[in-house]
């Protein structure tokens, strides 16, 4: 059977797989995900200070946030914070996992602890790259009259800093990027989309009494906000796209420069 023909077979499989946002597992052994991008150390070394960095932003961020503290997770930027804490926090958790040799019996597949590290990864990085490009592009470009950076630096953290620390952690790992993963960035943004919508039922309001979290995204205004939320999912499944092009390059690069030219390098792109 050709490869085509292969693929053919294959496609009710991998659309209904995509549309359920299911983990596309492979032959990919548990220490895969705690191996770095060369093998010569250990993802704790860079894992560990994004961690270290989250916990400090979120604390940071809570003391300095310019309303009410429960309004704090009204935004993606927060959200997104949270994400890159749980995703270092898994991160961790299976380097400690392999290091104390829980990955010896393979025969049932990945641990619960490592499918979770892997949805949150495949979550967490392109999330943190679409909020530094809508931040940068729409809100700091369009919107007036509402400061979301009261603190230079700290604005820096939460919209430049954490794409940084997730492209650190795309390219020094080791673990898969797979295009048929992008329903799981997609379902996030969903779930925050209710959220907006919910707020705005409920008659809820941002810090400055604004019946909407972002201008860019008032649901009294219901076509505007449907075009903008339909680019910028656009964008999403764009950046995710980006992420598994990187691992694919990260892989390939890792391949041609190793002695064994068998390995295989990151398959995202295949059906």
């Amino acid at each position: 059977m050709t490869k085509l023909e292969n693929c053919k077979d294959s496609a009710p499989d991998q659309f209904y797989g995509c549309c359920l946002a299911k983990l596309r597992e492979g032959n990919e052994s548990p220490d895969l995900f705690a191996r770095s991008w060369s093998g010569k150390m250990s993802p704790l070394v860079w894992r560990v200070p994004i961690f270290v960095w989250a916990v400090s932003i979120i604390t940071w961020s809570v003391v300095c946030f310019w309303g009410p503290r429960e309004m704090f997770l009204l935004y993606m930027t927060h959200w997104g914070l949270v994400m890159i804490f749980l995703e270092s926090l898994f991160g961790i958790l299976v380097c400690i996992k392999k290091h104390r040799g829980h990955f010896k019996d393979r025969s049932q597949g990945l641990p619960w602890y490592v499918r979770a590290y892997w949805v949150l990864y495949n979550i967490t990085v392109p999330l943190a790259f679409l909020i530094s490009l809508f931040y940068w592009a729409v809100l700091r470009g369009t919107v007036a009259n509402i400061n979301y950076a009261p603190d230079p630096i700290l604005d820096v953290m939460l919209h430049g800093v954490n794409s940084v620390l997730m492209l650190i952690e795309l390219v020094m790992s080791r673990q898969p990027s797979r295009l048929l993963h992008v329903m799981q960035p997609l379902y996030f943004s969903g779930v925050y989309l209710l959220f907006t919508l919910a707020h705005f039922f409920a008659e809820g309001h941002d810090p400055w009494g604004n019946a909407f979290i972002y201008p860019v995204i008032d649901w009294s205004k219901p076509i505007e906000t449907l075009i903008v939320l339909t680019l910028t999912a656009l964008f999403f499944a764009l950046m995710h796209i980006l992420t598994v092009g990187i691992s694919t390059v990260r892989d390939y690069t890792l391949q041609r420069l190793s002695r064994n030219k068998s390995g295989v390098y990151n398959d995202g792109f295949e059906p």
